[in-house]
C-alpha cells in the first residue's frame, strides 16, 4: 500500500533518509515531497522510478500535485514506462494540462496505452478539449494508438462503457465450455464478475453471475444459468441515472447495450463511484454559485470570471430585497431598532430556506422527491419552518425586548419571525421542485431566488407589522 512507501534510494542517489510518504492523517509529508524534488532536480531515474512503482494512481496524482510544475514534467520523463499515466486522472485539470502541453504527443500515447481503457480514454478527451491547454494533435495521437483496441462507443453515458473489460459466449455453450474458454483466453480482463450471453449479432441474452458458473456442473448448458432478466443500462442513459440504478439494486457491474440491444460495454462499480463524486461535486459548487469546472489549482483571473455573473445576479436581487427598506423609510427614521433588527428576521429565514433547500435538491437528485410525495413534504417542511419560527419568536422576541426596553418590540419581532421562517421552509421545498419541474437545475438556481424571497418577506412583514402595531404612519 502507498501508506507504506518509503523512500528509498538507488546507489547514485544522494544521500537521503528513509521517510514514510504520508503522516498520521494521511497527509502526505513535506519532507517526503522535498526528497522527491531533489532526487528530480538531481535526475535519478532510478530512484524515482523505484518510488512511483510502489505507489498507488491516487497517491501518485497527490505527490504530483504537491511538486512544483516543473518538476512535475521532469518526474514523468525521468520514470519513463514506469510512470502510471492515470494518476494524471486524479489531478485537478489546470496541473494535467500544464503536465500534457510540455509532453511530445507520443509519450502521452504510450503512457495511456496500457491503462484501463476509460482512463485512457478520459486523458483523450481532456487533452483534446477546447481552450486552453487543449492539444489535438496529443489527442488524436492517443485516440490512434487506442483504436486498435476497442470500439468506438457513443451514447448520452459521459463515462463510456468499456467494451474491452467484459466476457461474451454463445448461449447454447455449456458451464464447462465457458470455463474452459476463460482458461484458454489471454486477454481476458483484469477483473470481471460476470459473463454475458450474446448471439451472432452481440444481442443480449443474459448474464450468467461467476459464482453460479463456478458451482455448475461441466454438463449444466448455460441456458439453465442465464438471467434473463440481469439489469443493464443503454448508452443514451444519463451517467447519474446510471450511479442511482447501482445504488438502489446494490449493483458492481452492469452490462451496457445499445439502442438495438446489442451487448457493446460494461459499467463496473469503480466508473460509477467516480460518476457519483462528479456529480455531487458539480452540485455542491452549483449550490454555491461556482462553476462546476472550477478548480483549487486555478489562477486567480479565471477564478473570478468564473464567479463574477453569479455574483452579479445576486446583487440585483439584493437590490430588489433592499426596495423593500425603502417603502418603509419613514418608520425606520422614527424607530431605529426597527433598522438594527430588521437584517436578523432575514437573516433567520434565509437560514430556515437553506436549511430546507439543501434537503429538497439533495432529494430531488436521489428521485425520493416526486409527484406522490410532493404535498406530504412540503406540508411537512412547513410544518417545521412554523415550530422552529415559534421557538425562535420567543427566543428573539425576549432579546429584542431585554435589548431595547420596549417589550411591543418583542411581539412584533415574534410575529415577524413566525412568517419569515414559515416563508422560507416553503420557498426552500416549492423553489427546487418548480425549477425541477421546468427543466432547470435546482441546484444552480434556488439559492438566489429563496434568499431573495426570505429578505423581502422578512424586511416586509417586520416593518409592515411594526407600522400596524404602533401606528408609525
Amino acid at each position: 500500500m502507498a501508506d507504506d512507501v518509503d523512500v528509498a534510494h538507488s546507489a547514485n542517489a544522494p544521500v537521503l533518509d528513509r521517510l514514510p510518504m504520508r503522516n498520521e492523517d494521511g497527509e502526505i509529508r513535506p519532507e517526503f515531497v522535498e526528497k522527491i524534488a531533489h532526487a528530480v532536480h538531481a535526475a535519478d531515474a532510478a530512484f524515482l522510478r523505484e518510488v512511483v512503482a510502489e505507489l498507488h494512481e491516487a497517491d501518485l496524482g497527490d505527490l504530483i500535485a504537491a511538486l512544483e510544475p516543473d518538476d512535475r514534467v521532469s518526474l514523468v520523463e525521468l520514470t519513463g514506462t514506469d510512470f502510471d499515466f492515470s494518476a494524471l486522472n486524479e489531478v485537478d485539470y489546470s496541473v494535467r494540462e500544464e503536465i500534457l502541453e510540455e509532453l511530445e504527443p507520443e509519450t502521452v500515447a504510450e503512457g495511456v496505452r496500457e491503462l484501463e481503457s476509460d482512463d485512457g480514454r478520459r486523458i483523450a478527451r481532456r487533452t483534446g478539449r477546447e481552450g486552453p491547454g487543449g492539444n489535438p494533435r496529443k489527442a488524436a495521437a492517443i485516440r490512434t494508438r487506442r483504436a486498435r483496441a476497442q470500439p468506438g462507443i457513443s451514447g448520452k453515458l459521459r463515462r463510456t462503457p468499456d467494451a474491452d473489460r467484459f466476457i461474451s459466449v454463445p448461449p447454447d455453450w455449456t458451464a464447462g465450455q465457458a470455463i474452459d474458454y476463460m482458461r484458454d483466453t489471454p486477454d481476458l480482463p483484469d477483473r470481471f464478475y460476470e459473463i454475458y450471453a450474446v448471439d451472432r449479432a452481440q444481442h443480449w441474452q443474459g448474464a450468467v453471475p461467476l459464482d453460479a458458473l463456478l458451482r455448475a456442473r461441466r454438463p449444466v448448458p448455460l441456458t439453465d444459468l442465464i438471467d434473463e432478466d440481469r439489469r443493464r443500462v443503454s448508452v443514451t442513459d444519463d451517467q447519474a441515472e446510471v450511479a442511482r440504478l447501482f445504488g438502489k439494486y446494490n449493483l458492481v457491474a452492469a452490462p451496457v447495450v445499445d439502442t438495438a440491444n446489442r451487448l457493446v460495454g460494461v459499467i463496473t462499480i469503480d466508473d460509477v463511484v467516480d460518476v457519483i463524486e462528479e456529480e455531487a461535486d458539480e452540485d455542491l459548487k452549483a449550490l454555491g454559485g461556482v462553476t462546476s469546472d472550477e478548480e483549487l489549482s486555478d489562477s486567480v483571473w479565471t477564478i473570478a470570471k468564473g464567479r463574477f455573473n453569479w455574483l452579479l445576479v445576486n446583487l440585483a436581487t439584493a437590490f430588489l430585497a433592499s426596495s423593500v427598506l425603502g417603502l418603509f423609510e419613514g418608520q425606520l427614521e422614527k424607530m431605529v431598532a426597527l433598522a438594527v433588527l430588521a437584517p436578523i428576521v432575514a437573516s433567520q429565514g434565509g437560514n430556515a430556506a437553506t436549511q430546507t433547500m439543501t434537503v429538497a435538491v439533495r432529494a430531488l437528485a436521489t428521485r425520493e422527491l416526486g409527484s406522490s410525495n410532493a404535498f406530504r413534504v412540503v406540508v411537512r417542511e412547513g410544518l417545521v419552518g412554523l415550530v422552529n419560527g415559534l421557538a425562535f419568536a420567543v427566543i428573539t422576541g425576549i432579546a429584542a425586548v431585554a435589548w431595547f426596553k420596549i417589550p411591543a418590540l418583542g411581539v412584533v419581532i415574534g410575529l415577524a419571525i413566525i412568517c419569515n421562517l414559515v416563508a422560507g421552509a416553503l420557498g426552500g421545498i416549492l423553489i427546487p421542485m418548480v425549477l425541477e419541474r421546468v427543466r432547470a437545475d435546482p441546484a444552480v438556481a434556488s439559492g438566489t431566488f429563496v434568499t431573495t424571497i426570505t429578505d423581502v418577506v422578512g424586511f416586509f412583514s417586520f416593518l409592515g407589522i411594526a407600522t400596524l402595531w404602533f401606528g408609525l404612519n
